[in-house]
Parts: C-alpha cells; sequence; structure tokens
C-alpha cells in the first residue's frame, strides 16, 4: 500500500509519499513548496487572496506529484497559521474546491497526539515515560505518556512566527528589553505544562520540528547529509550561549551560522528562547532531537487505525474557529 501526507504548514506545504508495508512508513519520495504564511500573516488575521492562491497551488501540485508517484489522495492536514485564521473555513472551501483534497485543519491538541506517536514509534519502547516537545511557526505542543499515545497533551500560542510577530519585529537585533518581554510571556504561558512534566518524571524527552532540528546543528549535532539515524542531542546549557549568539546578530546574519536557514533565520531566536524556556522549567537538561513528528504520526495512525478516524477529525473542521486560549490540556484516546 502507497499513501501520502500534505503538511500545510507555516512556512511550507510538505509532500510525503510513503510505503506502508509491514506497518512502518517508509519515504519514497518528498517534496516541499516555499510559502512563508508566517512572514504574510499577522496571528488572527486572514489569510490574504494571494496567499491562498498560492497555498491551492501548492496543495494541487503536491496532489498531482502525490499520484504520479502511486499514491491515492493524500490524506492533507493544516496547522495552526490556517487554523487561527478567521478566512480558515473559506480557504478549507478553495481547496477542495479547485484541487479535490480534503485538506483539514488540526486541533493543536490532535497535532501534540499525533507528533507524539510518530516520536514513540521513533525512539521505541525502551525510552520509557516520554515528553515530547515540537515547536511550530504558530504554536508549541507538548504531550508526555507511557504509551503508544500520550496522557496528556497540551498547545499553547507560543510558536516562533507568531512571538517573532509580536515580540521582535520593531528592532534588529532585538533589544534586551523585548527579549525579556518574550521570556516573560514563554515562562507565564508553559508554567502549569511544566509543571506537571516534572511531576511525572520522563525517562526520555524528545524534540522534534524543524525549529529544533535547526537549532541543533546550530548547537553542534550532526548534519542532515549524515542521516536520520545518526543520534543528535541537544544541550540546554548549548541551547543558552546559543541564544546569545543569535540575539547579537540581525536576521539576515543568523543565515550564516551552522543550521540556520535563510527562511527561519528571523524566527529562529524566538524558537529558542521557547526551547530553552521550556527545557528549563520542565527541568530537562537534554533533549533529543528526533526525525519523526506529525507527518509520521499520521500516516502511523492512517496504517494503524484505517480511514476511519481521518473522517472524525475532518468532522472538527465543521466547527467555527477557536478562540485562542493561553492552555489546553486534554486527555488523548486511542
Amino acid at each position: 500500500m502507497r499513501i501520502s501526507v500534505v503538511d500545510v504548514g507555516s512556512n511550507t506545504v510538505r509532500l510525503v509519499v510513503a510505503d506502508a508495508e509491514g506497518g512502518v512508513p517508509l519515504p519514497v519520495h518528498t517534496a516541499k513548496w516555499r510559502l512563508r504564511l508566517s512572514e504574510h500573516v499577522r496571528p488572527g488575521s486572514d489569510i490574504p487572496e494571494e496567499d491562498v492562491e498560492r497555498l491551492v497551488a501548492a496543495v494541487g501540485e503536491a496532489s498531482r506529484t502525490a499520484g504520479r508517484w502511486g499514491a491515492a489522495g493524500p490524506v492533507a492536514f493544516a496547522t495552526a497559521v490556517v487554523r487561527a485564521a478567521p478566512n480558515r473555513h473559506e480557504v478549507l472551501r478553495a481547496v477542495r474546491s479547485r484541487t479535490g483534497v480534503e485538506l483539514c485543519t488540526l486541533p493543536g491538541e490532535v497535532e501534540a497526539e499525533l507528533t507524539f506517536l510518530g516520536a514513540r514509534r521513533w525512539m521505541g519502547w525502551r525510552s520509557g515515560p516520554l515528553a515530547l516537545l515540537d515547536i511550530g511557526g504558530g504554536s508549541l505542543e507538548v504531550a508526555f505518556g507511557r504509551g503508544r499515545l500520550p496522557d496528556f497533551v497540551a498547545s499553547l500560542p507560543l510558536g516562533a512566527g507568531r512571538l517573532t510577530h509580536e515580540f521582535l519585529q520593531e528592532a534588529d537585533p532585538p533589544t534586551p528589553e523585548q527579549l525579556r518581554g518574550l521570556r516573560r510571556k514563554v515562562r507565564h504561558q508553559l508554567r502549569d505544562v511544566a509543571a506537571r512534566i516534572r511531576w511525572e518524571g520522563p525517562r526520555t524527552a524528545v524534540a522534534t520540528s524543524r525549529t529544533f532540528q535547526q537549532l541543533g546543528r546550530l548547537c553542534g549535532a550532526a548534519p542532515g547529509r549524515h542521516g536520520p539515524f545518526m543520534e543528535r542531542q541537544l544541550h540546554r546549557a548549548d541551547l543558552r550561549a546559543a541564544i546569545e549568539r543569535l540575539a547579537a546578530l540581525p536576521a539576515a546574519e543568523r543565515a550564516r551560522l551552522p543550521g540556520i536557514s535563510a527562511p527561519r533565520a528571523a524566527q529562529s531566536l524566538a524558537g529558542a528562547v521557547v526551547g530553552h524556556t521550556a527545557m528549563k522549567l520542565t527541568g530537562l537538561k537534554t533533549v533529543s532531537v528526533c526525525p519523526w513528528a506529525i507527518r509520521e504520526g499520521v500516516l502511523l495512525r492512517h496504517i494503524e487505525d484505517g480511514p476511519s478516524w481521518w473522517a472524525e477529525i475532518n468532522r472538527l473542521n465543521e466547527a467555527p474557529p477557536p478562540n485562542p486560549v493561553p492552555l489546553r490540556i486534554a486527555s488523548a484516546t486511542s
């Protein structure tokens, strides 16, 4: 069986085509289309018409590419940047009517659950009680669990792109006052979730997302060309030093640092602050940078539970866009 998934994120549309023999999603083709929605859409604002056009074109091309690789219509989802947009329903209808792809938005808690599943499968059962951190453009997902799915999840409005818009736009590089304001916001939002993680005492902690991968490379982890099976860790002390390094440079110059790509250079500092603060408040000195995340979680759930669970996710899109809340914790269901 060959399946595909399309992920509409804050910066890119990503396609993964995978073979699912033996219950393991083995990628046969990946592709991405750069949108940089986080640069054009302020948190809580409509997605402009020209960006909707680019999004529709990218999803359409991703669907055609999946077909050329022998996969059926892709499982397609969008994360925080579309989820929080007041014109979310218009965007989803435009994609559906013009491409035939049933794009849906995932609640933050579902993002965390699926990302946890991907990380759990990659890390294996020997990792024991597992804590997860995932920094996106619009939100931070946190999860903890002992089994296949997490015992609790939280989705917080602490995405690297969102916080860059909110705190780091007026000066480049930012002022000390801007950084202090950013840290205060992150500490306040993370307080309750961090207390839960400390209380649970995870055996293993993992960090997923492109933001953490780039920060890991900046802090000395092996480059991507060494392959996914190379063990990569991110130490809190190294991340603290990286914040000082990033904060001293304008965004354009950060792109010259190891691992920091030009499209993510502006938000790399906010991502580093979120990552460091999360590790400090949860008491984590080291996290493993995990290559499997939400896309692999979607593929695994599709393989293991069949298409019915995705139909339930699609029904959630009939509800109006959610009002942002500082903390949401929910028990995961299998």
